[in-house]
């Protein structure tokens, strides 16, 4: 079974540039506290990599 990451922003987009506002809405978060779960692969990984202070990820199965 393919492994997956839940996504969780933790952190506002105020003041953040707008790449980064739109590598978030292109994960599906729109607000503190919001959590997908997304496939695990490369393009989700460097996704998570360019807002990775904004958000929180853990592996599950």
């Amino acid at each position: 079974m393919a492994a997956r990451l839940k996504v969780t922003q933790i952190k506002s987009v105020i003041s953040e540039k707008q790449n980064q506002r739109d590598t978030l809405r292109s994960l599906g978060l729109k607000r503190i506290g919001d959590i997908v779960v997304k496939e695990d692969s490369p393009v989700t990984r460097g996704y998570v990599r360019a807002v990775a202070h904004l958000v929180k990820v853990e592996e599950i199965d």
